[in-house]
């Protein structure tokens, strides 16, 4: 759920953080239209062009994303005030005053609202140094905080013992965040390792999804759920960048990560026998291609219908099984309150954990 922090009750609403790419974007653009009210991405934007406004004009209605600009200290050039679409503005608590400024502007024009994002990594201060910094986004973005989307960004969280050290601060945040009436307050976190193109290649790969497994365990704090769909968190090397097919297909608590090299060197082929394995796989889903559109593409070369792809394709189709999966369990019935231990490494299948540097 996203309530306010403190209880106050809200429907599903989930928040992923996405690079704003042609892949990520046609995922989003598929998604049923059922569905896009129960969805608020964060978009990240390294770059922009017509391209990327044009597609996220052409979003489900309903759905209305985030838009963060925070990775371009160019704003007036792509001033999402000025795009024509409906969307919201991320915050940041290092935004400087100007930026703030348009921030708001950004806010008024469209939906009134905005997404401030907390990074737990990166502003750390007390509660009251916190709210200080608050009151300035507020003040200079003329916002209240009913206005505002409260998001705790936990970064990646890739092992147990990431779990372990990140629970307790974003307890402390979230215990900051119960001063202010937010319009909503989620907690997002990465778990998928840095480093994806390390994994072995020509057998499925099952990862835990360890911030998945930080949400359960925050479950009595009823905050809503976001991620990083199927990147890490820390940016870094493509999925596929290295022209190997690569699926990760979202299960429960795990994705199974396909990285194909088999079959010679003709790309059509590998897909093939890449999404063939994946389709008899027991965690395909069982609604099989009507799951997701991204399910009905990977069935499709499963069968030869169409060619194999490229990274941007395989990303597409992941992501969109990755945020139908995601939205179908947090429409599940109510979460066990009680405090989930942390499980013991997985003895079935090939599971594979990299470690996390840096």
């Amino acid at each position: 759920m996203t309530p306010g922090c403190g209880g106050r009750a809200a429907h599903v609403v989930y928040r992923p953080i996405l690079p704003a790419r042609r892949g990520e974007l046609e995922a989003l653009g598929h998604l049923d239209a059922a569905l896009a009210p129960t969805i608020a991405p964060i978009l990240r934007l390294s770059d922009v062009d017509r391209l990327v406004v044009d597609a996220i004009g052409r979003m489900p209605l309903g759905l209305v994303p985030a838009v963060d600009t925070s990775d371009r200290p160019d704003l007036a050039e792509i001033d999402p005030a000025r795009w024509g679409v409906p969307l919201m503005p991320v915050i940041g608590f290092a935004d400087g005053d100007r930026r703030l400024t348009a921030h708001g502007v950004a806010a008024r024009a469209y939906t009134g609202r905005a997404v401030v994002r907390l990074r737990l990594g990166q502003d750390r201060a007390g509660p009251d140094a916190t709210t200080a910094a608050m009151e300035r986004i507020w003040r200079y973005a003329r916002l209240a905080p009913e206005q505002c989307d409260l998001l705790v960004d936990c970064g990646d969280v890739c092992c147990p013992a990431d779990v372990r050290a990140t629970e307790p601060r974003v307890r402390r945040v979230l215990d900051w965040a119960r001063r202010h009436a937010w319009h909503s307050v989620s907690v997002v976190a990465g778990g998928m390792p840095p480093t994806p193109y390390r994994l072995p290649t020509d057998e499925p790969v099952r990862l835990d999804r360890w911030d998945w497994l930080l949400w359960q365990r925050l479950a009595d704090l009823d905050v809503g759920f976001g991620d990083y769909g199927v990147t890490p968190a820390t940016p870094g090397p493509e999925l596929g960048g290295d022209r190997l097919p690569t699926v990760p297909y979202t299960a429960d608590g795990a994705w199974w990560v396909y990285r194909w090299s088999r079959r010679g060197g003709r790309g059509d082929e590998r897909v093939t026998d890449l999404c063939r394995t994946l389709v008899s796989a027991p965690h395909w889903a069982p609604a099989g291609a009507g799951f997701s559109w991204g399910d009905h593409e990977i069935l499709r070369r499963a069968r030869r219908v169409a060619g194999g792809g490229s990274a941007t394709n395989w990303i597409a189709w992941s992501t969109s099984h990755h945020l139908a999966h995601v939205l179908d369990a947090l429409r599940q019935p109510a979460r066990d309150p009680a405090r989930r231990p942390i499980p013991a490494p997985s003895r079935r299948g090939r599971t594979l954990r990299p470690r996390v540097t840096g």
